[in-house]
């Protein structure tokens, strides 16, 4: 069997446009003023909802600086999502109380499930799954932001049922055991 490939997150061609289009719109706002630089990325996140590639090659061309400077700043400050969110965001907190409650375990069992490690989406963008500081709510730790709602004293086991709500298909052991050549 061959190695899986990784997918590629290229934008499809008329994302491409949008992209454009809206880099465009924060620039001029901006006038392209390179001291401006976290201002027109925070604007380009906020219209886009991450900072595709594509959008920091046209600002670093348009304030004239180089790219590996824009993907800097880009990388350096976690305000800054370089992934296209999913539709739905799953947020563990891993605050101090939970994660002493199993916030890193319940982390683990999203990343199992969703097949992608924290701070990605999955391929078909239909979720994305994040580590955020705390989220405020220390008495129901551990906590799981779904889409800003709360999600009260998570266990593994809840993990499941939370994907489930959402319709996704969660592999059977039966599937698992085939999958993996284990059939008996």
């Amino acid at each position: 069997m061959e190695p899986m490939e990784e997918p590629k997150e290229e934008p499809m061609e008329d994302e491409l446009e949008i992209i454009h289009a809206e880099v465009d719109s924060v620039l001029k706002r901006y006038e392209s003023n390179p001291e401006k630089l976290i201002p027109i990325l925070q604007g380009v996140q906020a219209k886009l909802g991450y900072l595709p590639k594509e959008a920091m090659l046209q600002i670093a061309d348009a304030v004239q600086i180089p790219e590996v400077e824009v993907y800097g700043v880009g990388t350096f400050y976690n305000q800054f999502r370089l992934n296209p969110p999913g539709k739905h965001q799953i947020k563990v907190c891993m605050g101090t109380a939970c994660h002493m409650t199993g916030g890193r375990i319940i982390m683990d069992s999203f990343e199992r499930r969703l097949e992608i490690p924290e701070g990605e989406t999955t391929p078909d963008r239909e979720f994305s799954l994040e580590r955020v500081a705390c989220v405020g709510c220390c008495a129901l730790a551990p906590v799981v932001l779904v889409d800003e709602e709360v999600e009260a004293k998570v266990r593994p086991t809840r993990v499941d049922g939370i994907l489930l709500g959402f319709g996704m298909e969660l592999p059977s052991a039966n599937n698992k055991q085939k999958e993996e050549g284990r059939e008996e």
